[in-house]
């Protein structure tokens, strides 16, 4: 879905730790078909994965735990609303100045603009 909403220029790399499903030839062979690369985490660091992890843990404390979907489609329509509405629209990220992520990115992105008219 990221691929297809931002349409990203060659050379891209997918960040993941070393699952299996990240490993197998079907999953690396999509990355190439987008012109993407995979990048894996270092076997034991813990740290490779920090950020990732860190969302993983606030969306288990604030959206999973306690609760119980009827169906596997409400659990998926539960969290795509997390992430897309919540998560990247509302919840304001520390690591991002206290803005939420589309916000961050407007933000960067007008001052890409901005940059590249002054040069």
């Amino acid at each position: 879905m990221a691929w297809f909403r931002r349409n990203p220029a060659g050379g891209l790399l997918h960040h993941s730790d070393r699952g299996s499903q990240y490993a197998r030839h079907p999953f690396q062979d999509t990355l190439k078909e987008y012109g993407m690369a995979g990048a894996m985490r270092r076997t034991g660091n813990c740290w490779d994965n920090a950020p990732t992890e860190s969302w993983f843990n606030s969306f288990n404390n604030e959206r999973v735990h306690g609760l119980r979907d009827e169906t596997r489609a409400a659990m998926t329509a539960a969290s795509f609303e997390y992430m897309e509405v919540f998560s990247n629209q509302t919840r304001r990220h520390s690591t991002l100045g206290y803005q939420a992520p589309m916000q961050f990115l407007e933000e960067w992105r007008m001052a890409q603009h901005d940059e590249h008219l002054g040069a």
